[in-house]
Parts: structure tokens; C-alpha cells; sequence
């Protein structure tokens, strides 16, 4: 009987080993089934150069450049008033003719403010034209400053044409070291207007930094730079086929932004008899 006994024991060990085993290679299984389906995701390859540009900020380059390109090909004579940081006001009339050349008359801009000046930029060159007014009666009298594409000098600069010409070239150059992001507008502006920063140390900056602001045409509707703002005074007129000097081209010397001296030559272009 003892014998039957420990037998039947013996019989029935394997059964429970085996059904305690059963429980456990499931569970074991289930678990590497786990680990197997769930790889850590992958991390998106960081593009080359550095970190990604804003999307909203590289559209926003995208804009603006598309602008100052329609901005090259929209030609007009427009009126604009140039506010300075004083309060003091101006108006500048900007011609683009369908040639290509194209003239910016400033007021009071040279001699202290009690001269009006021209520039004019033609196929022969780009003229600084010191033109007829209450405080100087003389007749308008032309110099040439150099060829279309010179630089010209900073005291003979009165920069205001700069936003409707060369600035422009640098506006639709995607490789020019700037920054751009969208604007609210400027008061009394229509279109969009646009932040413009330079990302150069460079001390001579390809453009002023500011404010840009175009109608969907091209047309510049305001500017604010360190010179004033600008703002279109009115619905632009057509373009002239090609623009005039204001008068005849002189040997005299070119007016600059200062007051001149008593008695110092050269200070205001002369007339050939």
C-alpha cells in the first residue's frame, strides 16, 4: 500500500511541473513579443549647413524677393512724402521710365536744405541736377557723377532713391546676408510689409535695415529706414518713356548735403555760357 502510494505521487509531479511551466513560457513570450514591436522611433536626419530655416521665415524671403522683383519691372512716376525723425516732411517724386533710366527729385535736400536736387540715372551715366527754387533762382544746371552702376559718394547722397533701385537687386538675391520676417504695417500703408534685418558685421551694409512694404503689383507703398519713412502720397501715374535732365550738363562741381562755406569754390554746380 505504501508502495501504490509513493507512486502515484511520482505519477503526478511531471503534471504539475508541466502546468506551472505553461503560464510561464506564455508570459515570457508575450513579453519579447513586446520588446521586438516596439523600436524606439527614429530621430529625423538634421540637414546639412546647421539648424533648418522657419518655414514661416524662409516664405517670408520667398515674398519679399518676389516682390522687389515685380517692384524692378513695375515702372510709374509716383509721389511720395519722406517724414524724418524731426517731424519735417518732404515730398519726393520718383520716376521709372520703360527704358530702364529713372530720375528722383528731393527738395531741400542739398546745401544745408536750401537746395533741390535731381539725381537722374541715363544710359551715359548718373547726373546730380541742381534744380530752379525760391531760394535758388538760377536755372537748373546737370553734373555727371559717373556711370550708371558707380557708387556714389555719401556726401552727395541723399539715399532715398536707394529703395527703388539698387536695394532692389539686393532684395531679390537669396544669397544676400539678411533676415526677413513678415510686418505689421506701417500706418497709412497698403500691400505687405516686411522686416528686413542684416545678418553681416560688415560696416558697409548691402541696404538700410527697415521696414519694406509692396502693393501685390510691386509698388512700393511705404519704407521706414534710419533716413525717415516713406509713404506713397497717391495712386502712381504712367511711366514716360525715358526721363530728362532737368537741365544742361555742366563742368561745375556736384552740391553736397552741407551748408557751404562763404567765399568756398565749388560748391554749387555753374552754367556753361
Amino acid at each position: 500500500m505504501p508502495t501504490g502510494v509513493h507512486l502515484h505521487a511520482a505519477r503526478r509531479r511531471p503534471t504539475v511541473l508541466l502546468a506551472l511551466a505553461v503560464p510561464l513560457l506564455l508570459a515570457t513570450s508575450v513579453s519579447l513579443a513586446g520588446c521586438t514591436s516596439e523600436e524606439p522611433p527614429t530621430e529625423p536626419p538634421e540637414p546639412a549647413g546647421g539648424s533648418p530655416t522657419p518655414a514661416r521665415a524662409d516664405g517670408a524671403r520667398d515674398d519679399l524677393a518676389a516682390l522687389a522683383a515685380a517692384a524692378q519691372d513695375r515702372h510709374l512716376t509716383a509721389r511720395y512724402t519722406l517724414t524724418a525723425e524731426d517731424g519735417s516732411t518732404r515730398t519726393i517724386i520718383v520716376t521709372s521710365a520703360n527704358d530702364g533710366s529713372w530720375r528722383v527729385d528731393v527738395p531741400g535736400w542739398a546745401l544745408g536744405g536750401t537746395v533741390d536736387v535731381a539725381l537722374v540715372s541715363t544710359a551715359e551715366g548718373i547726373f546730380q541736377c541742381a534744380l530752379p527754387s525760391a531760394t535758388r533762382p538760377e536755372p537748373a544746371g546737370c553734373v555727371r557723377l559717373g556711370d550708371p552702376d558707380d557708387t556714389i559718394p555719401r556726401r552727395l547722397d541723399p539715399r532715398v532713391q536707394h529703395p527703388f533701385t539698387d536695394w532692389l537687386d539686393v532684395l531679390t538675391d537669396r544669397q544676400a546676408p539678411l533676415a526677413v520676417s513678415v510686418s505689421r504695417p506701417l500706418p497709412g500703408a497698403t500691400g505687405t510689409c516686411f522686416s528686413v534685418e542684416s545678418t553681416s558685421a560688415s560696416l558697409n551694409p548691402p541696404l538700410d535695415v527697415g521696414i519694406y512694404c509692396y502693393d501685390t503689383d510691386g509698388t512700393p507703398t511705404a519704407v521706414r529706414t534710419a533716413l525717415g519713412t516713406l509713404r506713397l502720397a497717391g495712386p502712381p501715374g504712367p511711366a514716360p518713356a525715358t526721363v530728362q535732365l532737368a537741365g544742361p550738363v555742366t563742368e561745375g562741381e556736384p552740391v553736397g548735403a552741407a551748408a557751404s562755406t562763404p567765399g568756398e569754390p565749388g560748391t554749387e554746380p555753374t552754367t556753361t555760357p
